[in-house]
């Protein structure tokens, strides 16, 4: 297996922790000195992990691959990501609705380790379809 197809299965493992909500699993997937940047901010692997474990409890958050591309040590992905207001999130109370958005992640991913991963999302998509207070 080549470099740049054995990065792309670190990401898909990334994918699969991720969609189970196995916060354990993700840890082991990034590197020590890992850095995430997502809508919510960017920080080192504590600061991800509890918005992660925020955000699964909150919308039952399941990403499908729509596209994974790579080149030497970057990997992309475009995912339709899908979910449902089902647990409470920062001080709003679940609607029960479901969303469904575009979502792109960018990962360096060095010695079959992540470190670094960039998000992008419609995070005000989401809080329309789900009834979310956005003021």
């Amino acid at each position: 297996m080549t470099t740049i197809e054995s990065n792309k299965q670190v990401v898909l493992k990334y994918v699969e922790a991720f969609n189970r909500g196995d916060l354990e699993a993700l840890q082991e997937l990034f590197t020590p000195d890992a850095l995430i940047q997502s809508v919510l901010g960017w920080g080192e692997l504590d600061k991800a992990m509890p918005i992660w474990k925020e955000l699964h409890e909150a919308f039952a958050i399941n990403l499908t691959v729509e596209e994974i591309i790579a080149e030497g040590d970057t990997v992309a992905v475009r995912y339709t990501e899908r979910g449902a207001f089902v647990g409470s999130f920062r001080g709003q109370e679940p609607t029960g609705k479901s969303f469904e958005l575009v979502a792109m992640e960018r990962f360096t991913v060095l010695e079959g380790k992540i470190q670094r991963r960039w998000a992008a999302r419609d995070a005000a998509s989401q809080a329309r379809q789900l009834g979310m207070n956005l003021g």
